[in-house]
Protein backbone atom coordinates (compact mmCIF):
# COMPACT_ATOMS: atom_id res chain seq x y z
CA UNK A 1 0.00 0.00 0.00
CA UNK A 2 2.09 3.61 -0.78
CA UNK A 3 1.23 6.11 0.89
CA UNK A 4 -2.00 8.13 2.69
CA UNK A 5 -2.34 11.50 3.70
CA UNK A 6 -3.99 13.42 6.22
CA UNK A 7 -4.16 17.14 5.54
CA UNK A 8 -5.69 20.04 7.00
CA UNK A 9 -5.17 23.84 8.25
CA UNK A 10 -6.58 27.00 10.11
CA UNK A 11 -6.13 30.22 9.62
CA UNK A 12 -6.60 33.65 11.82
CA UNK A 13 -7.53 36.67 10.06
CA UNK A 14 -5.84 39.58 11.12
CA UNK A 15 -7.80 41.55 13.77
CA UNK A 16 -10.70 43.76 12.46
CA UNK A 17 -10.00 42.16 8.69
CA UNK A 18 -13.34 40.15 6.98
CA UNK A 19 -10.92 38.76 4.93
CA UNK A 20 -7.53 36.54 5.36
CA UNK A 21 -4.55 37.58 3.32
CA UNK A 22 -3.35 33.59 3.39
CA UNK A 23 -4.67 31.03 1.26
CA UNK A 24 -4.23 27.30 1.03
CA UNK A 25 -4.79 24.79 -1.86
CA UNK A 26 -5.19 21.28 -1.68
CA UNK A 27 -4.52 19.44 -4.31
CA UNK A 28 -4.53 15.49 -5.71
CA UNK A 29 -3.26 14.19 -8.63
CA UNK A 30 -2.83 10.40 -9.42
CA UNK A 31 0.34 9.62 -7.85
CA UNK A 32 0.43 12.61 -5.26
CA UNK A 33 -0.56 15.18 -2.42
CA UNK A 34 0.03 18.47 -3.02
CA UNK A 35 -0.35 21.69 -0.63
CA UNK A 36 0.20 24.87 -1.45
CA UNK A 37 0.12 28.11 1.06
CA UNK A 38 0.22 31.59 -0.01
CA UNK A 39 1.43 34.73 1.71
CA UNK A 40 -0.30 38.30 0.06
CA UNK A 41 1.71 41.36 0.89
CA UNK A 42 -0.25 43.27 3.70
CA UNK A 43 -3.65 42.12 4.50
CA UNK A 44 -7.30 42.37 3.65
CA UNK A 45 -8.73 42.65 0.24
CA UNK A 46 -5.21 43.11 -1.48
CA UNK A 47 -3.42 40.19 0.50
CA UNK A 48 -6.48 38.17 -0.25
CA UNK A 49 -6.30 38.64 -4.05
CA UNK A 50 -2.43 38.43 -4.52
CA UNK A 51 -2.67 34.81 -2.14
CA UNK A 52 -5.51 33.72 -4.11
CA UNK A 53 -3.95 34.35 -7.46
CA UNK A 54 -0.61 33.27 -6.29
CA UNK A 55 -1.91 29.63 -5.04
CA UNK A 56 -4.12 28.71 -8.01
CA UNK A 57 -1.57 29.67 -10.13
CA UNK A 58 0.80 27.24 -8.97
CA UNK A 59 -1.93 24.53 -7.97
CA UNK A 60 -3.34 24.64 -11.72
CA UNK A 61 0.35 24.59 -13.03
CA UNK A 62 1.61 22.05 -11.07
CA UNK A 63 -1.42 19.83 -11.99
CA UNK A 64 -0.65 20.62 -15.52
CA UNK A 65 3.05 19.71 -15.29
CA UNK A 66 5.09 22.99 -15.04
CA UNK A 67 8.53 23.29 -13.88
CA UNK A 68 9.16 25.41 -11.12
CA UNK A 69 10.60 28.20 -13.08
CA UNK A 70 7.45 28.41 -15.11
CA UNK A 71 5.46 28.85 -11.81
CA UNK A 72 7.96 31.78 -10.70
CA UNK A 73 7.87 33.57 -13.74
CA UNK A 74 4.57 33.10 -14.32
CA UNK A 75 3.55 34.58 -10.80
CA UNK A 76 6.41 37.29 -11.07
CA UNK A 77 4.57 38.60 -14.37
CA UNK A 78 0.86 38.18 -13.22
CA UNK A 79 0.33 39.58 -9.79
CA UNK A 80 -0.98 42.79 -9.83
CA UNK A 81 1.49 45.66 -8.38
CA UNK A 82 0.96 47.21 -5.07
CA UNK A 83 -0.02 50.78 -5.85
CA UNK A 84 1.94 51.79 -2.54
CA UNK A 85 5.09 49.45 -2.15
CA UNK A 86 4.93 49.32 -6.18
CA UNK A 87 5.72 45.66 -6.03
CA UNK A 88 3.55 42.80 -6.98
CA UNK A 89 4.56 40.15 -4.04
CA UNK A 90 3.45 36.98 -2.48
CA UNK A 91 5.37 34.35 -0.60
CA UNK A 92 4.54 30.67 -0.86
CA UNK A 93 5.33 26.77 0.14
CA UNK A 94 4.30 24.19 -1.76
CA UNK A 95 4.52 20.64 -0.45
CA UNK A 96 4.09 17.64 -2.49
CA UNK A 97 3.88 14.13 -1.25
CA UNK A 98 3.66 11.42 -3.63
CA UNK A 99 1.97 7.84 -2.74
CA UNK A 100 5.51 6.25 -3.10
CA UNK A 101 7.12 8.17 -0.31
CA UNK A 102 8.90 10.93 -2.31
CA UNK A 103 8.40 14.52 -0.72
CA UNK A 104 8.99 17.87 -3.07
CA UNK A 105 8.96 21.27 -0.68
CA UNK A 106 9.81 24.46 -2.37
CA UNK A 107 9.43 27.45 0.11
CA UNK A 108 9.22 31.45 -0.97
CA UNK A 109 10.04 33.57 2.08
CA UNK A 110 7.71 31.64 4.55
CA UNK A 111 8.85 30.36 7.74
CA UNK A 112 10.72 26.68 7.08
CA UNK A 113 8.74 23.91 7.19
CA UNK A 114 8.96 22.23 10.18
CA UNK A 115 9.06 18.17 10.08
CA UNK A 116 8.87 15.98 12.48
CA UNK A 117 9.52 12.10 12.02
CA UNK A 118 9.17 9.61 15.58
CA UNK A 119 8.57 12.77 17.76
CA UNK A 120 11.65 14.24 17.07
CA UNK A 121 12.56 17.73 14.25
CA UNK A 122 14.35 16.77 11.54
CA UNK A 123 16.49 18.92 9.32
CA UNK A 124 16.03 18.65 5.71
CA UNK A 125 18.82 18.92 2.85
CA UNK A 126 18.16 22.23 1.26
CA UNK A 127 19.71 23.09 -2.50
CA UNK A 128 18.82 26.92 -3.20
CA UNK A 129 17.77 28.38 -6.88
CA UNK A 130 17.68 31.81 -7.93
CA UNK A 131 14.99 32.67 -9.90
CA UNK A 132 13.79 36.30 -10.78
CA UNK A 133 15.73 37.36 -8.36
CA UNK A 134 14.08 35.23 -5.45
CA UNK A 135 15.97 33.03 -3.52
CA UNK A 136 13.85 29.78 -3.68
CA UNK A 137 14.71 26.73 -1.33
CA UNK A 138 14.04 23.31 -2.38
CA UNK A 139 14.24 20.32 -1.24
CA UNK A 140 13.34 16.61 -2.07
CA UNK A 141 13.35 14.01 0.41
CA UNK A 142 11.77 10.44 1.69
CA UNK A 143 8.73 10.45 4.47
CA UNK A 144 7.20 7.40 6.05
CA UNK A 145 4.32 6.58 8.41
CA UNK A 146 3.62 8.73 11.38
CA UNK A 147 5.63 11.81 9.95
CA UNK A 148 4.56 15.18 10.01
CA UNK A 149 4.94 18.43 7.94
CA UNK A 150 3.89 21.77 9.08
CA UNK A 151 4.07 24.58 6.79
CA UNK A 152 3.38 28.00 7.71
CA UNK A 153 2.23 31.70 7.09
CA UNK A 154 4.79 34.30 8.63
CA UNK A 155 1.64 35.53 11.06
CA UNK A 156 3.29 32.36 13.11
CA UNK A 157 6.74 34.06 13.96
CA UNK A 158 5.13 37.22 14.78
CA UNK A 159 2.63 35.73 17.32
CA UNK A 160 3.56 38.17 20.72
CA UNK A 161 5.63 40.40 19.19
CA UNK A 162 5.53 43.99 21.87
CA UNK A 163 2.87 41.82 23.81
CA UNK A 164 3.80 38.75 25.56
CA UNK A 165 6.94 38.43 24.42
CA UNK A 166 9.67 40.95 22.93
CA UNK A 167 10.59 39.17 19.46
CA UNK A 168 7.73 37.17 18.85
CA UNK A 169 7.41 33.47 18.92
CA UNK A 170 10.55 32.40 17.36
CA UNK A 171 10.58 29.45 14.24
CA UNK A 172 12.54 27.05 17.28
CA UNK A 173 9.93 27.89 19.74
CA UNK A 174 6.79 26.68 17.30
CA UNK A 175 9.22 23.27 16.34
CA UNK A 176 9.40 22.60 20.03
CA UNK A 177 5.82 23.18 20.72
CA UNK A 178 4.50 21.01 17.73
CA UNK A 179 6.94 18.18 18.63
CA UNK A 180 5.16 18.39 22.31
CA UNK A 181 1.64 18.29 20.68
CA UNK A 182 2.80 15.72 18.15
CA UNK A 183 2.06 12.28 19.93
CA UNK A 184 -1.13 13.45 21.45
CA UNK A 185 -2.93 12.93 18.46
CA UNK A 186 -2.82 11.77 14.82
CA UNK A 187 -5.17 14.14 13.37
CA UNK A 188 -3.57 17.08 11.03
CA UNK A 189 -6.10 19.05 11.96
CA UNK A 190 -6.07 18.58 15.81
CA UNK A 191 -2.60 19.65 15.55
CA UNK A 192 -2.67 22.54 13.02
CA UNK A 193 -5.20 23.78 15.46
CA UNK A 194 -3.37 23.79 18.06
CA UNK A 195 -0.60 25.61 16.79
CA UNK A 196 -3.01 28.22 15.40
CA UNK A 197 -4.63 28.04 19.17
CA UNK A 198 -1.24 29.20 20.60
CA UNK A 199 -0.51 31.75 17.98
CA UNK A 200 -4.15 32.73 19.06
CA UNK A 201 -3.20 32.98 22.31
CA UNK A 202 0.04 35.17 21.96
CA UNK A 203 -1.95 37.64 20.10
CA UNK A 204 -4.25 37.86 22.98
CA UNK A 205 -6.96 37.06 20.67
CA UNK A 206 -6.72 40.13 18.66
CA UNK A 207 -4.33 38.80 15.76
CA UNK A 208 -1.84 41.34 14.37
CA UNK A 209 -1.11 39.55 11.09
CA UNK A 210 -2.97 36.87 8.73
CA UNK A 211 -1.90 33.84 10.79
CA UNK A 212 -1.85 30.28 8.80
CA UNK A 213 -1.01 26.82 10.20
CA UNK A 214 -1.04 23.84 7.62
CA UNK A 215 -0.60 20.37 8.00
CA UNK A 216 -0.10 16.91 6.47
CA UNK A 217 0.19 14.10 8.36
CA UNK A 218 1.63 10.41 6.60
CA UNK A 219 -0.85 7.68 7.99
CA UNK A 220 -2.24 4.46 6.86
CA UNK A 221 -5.22 3.93 4.66
CA UNK A 222 -8.02 3.97 6.88
CA UNK A 223 -11.69 2.55 4.85
CA UNK A 224 -14.81 2.75 6.85
CA UNK A 225 -17.85 1.33 5.86
CA UNK A 226 -21.31 2.74 6.77
CA UNK A 227 -24.53 0.74 6.70
CA UNK A 228 -28.05 2.67 6.85
CA UNK A 229 -31.27 1.29 6.37
CA UNK A 230 -32.82 -2.20 4.94
CA UNK A 231 -32.39 -2.82 1.51
CA UNK A 232 -35.71 -2.67 -0.70
CA UNK A 233 -35.87 -6.24 -1.36
CA UNK A 234 -35.70 -8.18 1.88
CA UNK A 235 -33.77 -10.68 0.03
CA UNK A 236 -31.05 -8.92 -0.63
CA UNK A 237 -30.47 -8.24 3.36
CA UNK A 238 -27.41 -11.08 3.22
CA UNK A 239 -25.90 -9.69 0.68
CA UNK A 240 -26.05 -6.39 1.60
CA UNK A 241 -24.25 -7.26 5.29
CA UNK A 242 -21.77 -9.39 3.25
CA UNK A 243 -20.68 -6.23 1.37
CA UNK A 244 -20.59 -4.70 4.23
CA UNK A 245 -18.40 -6.65 6.40
CA UNK A 246 -16.15 -8.03 3.33
CA UNK A 247 -12.90 -5.70 4.18
CA UNK A 248 -11.50 -7.34 7.45
CA UNK A 249 -9.25 -4.05 7.70
CA UNK A 250 -12.15 -1.79 7.27
CA UNK A 251 -14.11 0.19 10.31
CA UNK A 252 -17.62 -0.90 10.41
CA UNK A 253 -20.21 1.40 11.18
CA UNK A 254 -24.52 0.82 11.40
CA UNK A 255 -26.47 3.24 11.72
CA UNK A 256 -30.23 2.34 12.32
CA UNK A 257 -31.87 0.39 14.60
CA UNK A 258 -33.61 -1.95 11.88
CA UNK A 259 -30.19 -1.86 10.39
CA UNK A 260 -28.95 -3.36 13.29
CA UNK A 261 -31.21 -6.22 13.81
CA UNK A 262 -30.46 -7.23 10.39
CA UNK A 263 -26.85 -7.40 10.56
CA UNK A 264 -27.10 -9.07 14.50
CA UNK A 265 -30.10 -11.82 12.59
CA UNK A 266 -27.10 -12.21 9.57
CA UNK A 267 -23.93 -12.54 11.24
CA UNK A 268 -26.07 -14.23 14.39
CA UNK A 269 -24.04 -11.60 17.22
CA UNK A 270 -26.10 -10.23 19.76
CA UNK A 271 -27.21 -6.66 19.82
CA UNK A 272 -26.80 -4.80 23.22
CA UNK A 273 -28.32 -1.36 23.47
CA UNK A 274 -27.06 1.30 25.81
CA UNK A 275 -29.55 2.85 28.00
CA UNK A 276 -27.62 5.65 28.63
CA UNK A 277 -28.65 8.99 27.18
CA UNK A 278 -25.31 11.21 26.84
CA UNK A 279 -27.03 13.30 25.09
CA UNK A 280 -31.31 14.06 24.97
CA UNK A 281 -31.16 14.76 21.67
CA UNK A 282 -29.29 11.19 20.34
CA UNK A 283 -30.71 8.33 21.22
CA UNK A 284 -28.22 5.89 22.99
CA UNK A 285 -25.73 3.71 21.02
CA UNK A 286 -25.34 -0.38 21.11
CA UNK A 287 -22.86 -2.76 21.34
CA UNK A 288 -22.61 -5.84 18.70
CA UNK A 289 -19.48 -7.83 18.17
CA UNK A 290 -17.78 -7.85 14.72
CA UNK A 291 -19.28 -4.34 14.45
CA UNK A 292 -16.67 -1.13 16.06
CA UNK A 293 -20.01 1.29 16.24
CA UNK A 294 -23.38 1.06 16.03
CA UNK A 295 -26.49 3.76 16.62
CA UNK A 296 -29.47 5.03 15.83
CA UNK A 297 -30.58 6.18 12.32
CA UNK A 298 -31.90 9.51 11.03
CA UNK A 299 -31.30 11.55 14.13
CA UNK A 300 -27.73 10.74 14.77
CA UNK A 301 -26.71 11.09 10.76
CA UNK A 302 -28.71 14.38 11.33
CA UNK A 303 -25.73 15.10 13.82
CA UNK A 304 -23.21 13.35 12.16
CA UNK A 305 -23.79 16.20 9.29
CA UNK A 306 -23.90 19.03 11.03
CA UNK A 307 -20.25 18.23 12.53
CA UNK A 308 -18.91 17.19 9.52
CA UNK A 309 -20.31 20.74 7.85
CA UNK A 310 -19.00 22.93 10.84
CA UNK A 311 -15.31 21.01 10.18
CA UNK A 312 -15.83 21.36 6.52
CA UNK A 313 -16.37 25.44 7.14
CA UNK A 314 -12.95 25.68 8.97
CA UNK A 315 -13.11 28.56 10.68
CA UNK A 316 -15.69 26.92 13.40
CA UNK A 317 -12.82 24.34 14.19
CA UNK A 318 -11.89 25.42 17.48
CA UNK A 319 -10.95 23.68 20.83
CA UNK A 320 -14.83 23.99 21.59
CA UNK A 321 -15.34 21.59 18.60
CA UNK A 322 -13.14 18.96 18.88
CA UNK A 323 -14.47 19.12 22.57
CA UNK A 324 -17.76 18.36 21.22
CA UNK A 325 -16.23 16.05 19.03
CA UNK A 326 -15.06 14.06 21.83
CA UNK A 327 -18.04 13.51 23.15
CA UNK A 328 -19.84 9.86 23.83
CA UNK A 329 -22.89 10.24 22.26
CA UNK A 330 -23.37 8.70 18.46
CA UNK A 331 -23.28 11.90 16.03
CA UNK A 332 -20.01 12.80 17.78
CA UNK A 333 -18.65 9.29 17.81
CA UNK A 334 -19.30 8.66 13.92
CA UNK A 335 -18.36 12.19 12.77
CA UNK A 336 -15.12 11.26 14.66
CA UNK A 337 -14.49 8.56 12.88
CA UNK A 338 -14.92 9.79 9.55
CA UNK A 339 -12.93 12.99 10.11
CA UNK A 340 -9.90 11.53 11.78
CA UNK A 341 -9.70 7.46 11.66
CA UNK A 342 -10.59 7.57 7.52
CA UNK A 343 -9.35 8.35 4.07
CA UNK A 344 -12.07 6.35 2.09
CA UNK A 345 -16.00 5.64 3.06
CA UNK A 346 -18.04 3.26 1.56
CA UNK A 347 -21.78 3.72 2.11
CA UNK A 348 -24.01 0.63 2.01
CA UNK A 349 -27.82 2.15 1.88
CA UNK A 350 -31.11 0.69 2.28
CA UNK A 351 -33.51 1.57 0.11
CA UNK A 352 -36.78 0.55 2.31
CA UNK A 353 -38.82 3.39 3.39
CA UNK A 354 -39.25 3.70 6.97
CA UNK A 355 -42.64 5.65 7.32
CA UNK A 356 -42.03 6.36 10.70
CA UNK A 357 -40.07 9.70 8.87
CA UNK A 358 -42.20 9.93 5.79
CA UNK A 359 -44.71 9.27 3.53
CA UNK A 360 -44.24 5.84 1.88
CA UNK A 361 -45.76 7.55 -1.14
CA UNK A 362 -43.01 9.40 -2.06
CA UNK A 363 -40.50 7.90 -4.72
CA UNK A 364 -37.25 6.78 -2.63
CA UNK A 365 -34.81 9.87 -3.84
CA UNK A 366 -37.10 12.35 -2.12
CA UNK A 367 -36.39 10.66 1.32
CA UNK A 368 -35.16 12.01 4.35
CA UNK A 369 -32.26 9.04 4.60
CA UNK A 370 -31.59 9.22 0.86
CA UNK A 371 -31.08 13.03 1.41
CA UNK A 372 -28.76 12.73 4.40
CA UNK A 373 -26.77 10.53 2.32
CA UNK A 374 -26.43 12.49 -0.30
CA UNK A 375 -25.47 15.32 1.99
CA UNK A 376 -23.00 12.76 3.56
CA UNK A 377 -21.09 11.95 0.58
CA UNK A 378 -21.01 15.36 -0.75
CA UNK A 379 -19.24 16.86 2.65
CA UNK A 380 -17.29 13.60 3.17
CA UNK A 381 -15.82 14.57 -0.34
CA UNK A 382 -15.48 18.05 0.76
CA UNK A 383 -13.06 16.89 3.13
CA UNK A 384 -11.02 15.41 0.83
CA UNK A 385 -11.80 11.54 0.91
CA UNK A 386 -13.07 9.61 -1.48
CA UNK A 387 -16.95 7.82 -1.23
CA UNK A 388 -18.91 5.08 -2.81
CA UNK A 389 -22.11 4.81 -2.58
CA UNK A 390 -23.99 1.42 -3.06
CA UNK A 391 -27.81 1.35 -2.87
CA UNK A 392 -29.78 -2.07 -2.17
Amino acid sequence: MGITVDVAYKSLNKYTEILCGDKVELLQTEDSNIMILADGMGSGVKANILSTLTSKILGTMFLNGATLEECVDTISETLPICQVRQVAYSTFSILQVYHNGDAYLVEYDNPGCIFIRDGKLMEIPKNVRVMQGKEINEYRFKVKKGDALILMSDGTIHAGVGELLNFGWLWQDIADYAVRQYPLTVSAMRLAASISRACDELYQFRPGDDTTVACMRIIDSKPVHLMTGPARNPEDDVRMVQDFMDDPNAKTIVCGGTSATIVSRVLGKKLDVSLDYVDPEIPPIAYMEGVDLVTEGVLTLNRVLQLLRRYVKNETVSEEFFHELDKPNGGSMVAKVLIEDCTEVHLYVGKAINSAYQNPGLPFDLGIRQNLVEQLRHVIEEMGKTVVVTYY
